[in-house]
């Protein structure tokens, strides 16, 4: 079996903000290496319920060894953008207990060399979380549009030359196609100033595109609002993410679904439905420092805890 690495990130915070009860039905819909839903096993055995979601298979295998001797632990390769059909066809009809979200990739996906995440080795440009799509990054470098290339690098990777990066790729594979993370990463170097600073210039393009392959941010908005369709009375959302725009997402989410009102403020008479949830922590959760040292990725996640107040 393929070794699977992966630091579990926050994972008494994430898992803790579920205050987790046995008996109760939980969600961990990014399974990963397990780190998390081992937690909340623990925590909810022998009769709490898990459903665990993931669509890279290596995680699954790595995971299902792992909590082998779990029976209330139930195994999902699906993406958790499709949580509410696949808990139905599972007899589900309310998440009880609580939902984790841990949005960043994984360690084993970033630095596997075949799944092209990386642009320090030499690999198909690929990116797919999901090794069963056939839309990957190869595809956005060497079809989309220069203006589209534009848009995604600013919008996705808050990448400030954008413009001369996509006009490179565009010249470039006018002669061949561009088909390597290597051959990307030199591109890019090669199209922009050298400027004095701790991250590779390839990195925001990277995560721009990376974002475009697997659809993150809009899965992220979307599932969210399904999940709120999900949680019973006193159910708990806990997301982690890794970067702003993930963060701006989650936040954009919980803030209006915990507001009173969305009326103009012309509007004499709310006609506003209740607020579905109470957010924990007004303010994001970021990792201790001695986490830090120990997995310095982590430096860059924030926890964000919603409780759901729909009757």
């Amino acid at each position: 079996m393929v070794e699977f690495r992966h630091y579990t990130v926050m994972k008494n915070e994430a898992v803790d903000a579920l205050d987790c009860k046995n008996g109760l039905i939980y969600v961990d819909c990014t399974l990963g290496g397990g780190g998390h839903s081992e937690l909340i096993l623990k925590k909810i055995s022998p009769d709490g319920r898990l459903i665990a979601f993931d669509i890279d298979q290596d995680a699954i295998d790595a995971s299902t060894v792992r909590l082998k001797n779990y029976k209330n632990l139930t195994i999902v390769k699906d993406s958790y953008t499709n949580i509410k059909k696949v808990l139905q066809n599972l007899g589900i009809n309310k998440i009880t207990g609580g939902v984790l979200f841990d949005l960043g990739a994984s360690y084993h996906q970033l630095t596997k060399q075949e799944r092209g995440f990386s642009f320090s080795k030499e690999a198909p440009l690929d990116m797919r979380f999901n090794k069963d799509s056939d839309f990957s990054a190869y595809d956005v470098v060497n079809t989309y549009s220069e203006n589209d290339l534009v848009k995604i690098f600013s919008e996705y990777g808050e990448e400030r030359f954008s413009k001369r990066i996509a006009k490179a790729i565009v010249e470039k594979r006018k002669v061949k196609p561009i088909n390597t993370t290597t051959e990307l990463a030199e591109l890019i170097v090669n199209s922009t100033p050298k400027i004095k600073s701790s991250i590779h210039p390839a990195t925001r393009v990277f995560q721009a595109i990376r974002i475009e392959v697997n659809h993150e941010l809009q899965n992220v908005k979307n599932t969210l609002n399904d999940v709120l369709d999900l949680l019973d009375f006193g159910a708990i959302i806990s997301v982690i993410s890794f970067h702003s725009l993930e963060d701006r997402v989650v936040k954009q989410v919980f803030k209006y679904h915990s507001t009173k009102c969305h009326c103009d403020r012309n509007q004499m008479i709310c006609n506003c439905p209740p607020p579905i949830l109470e957010l924990v922590n007004k303010k994001p959760i970021s990792a201790t420092e001695k986490e830090i040292l120990e997995n310095p990725p982590s430096r860059s996640a924030k926890l964000r805890i919603a409780r759901c107040i729909r009757r």
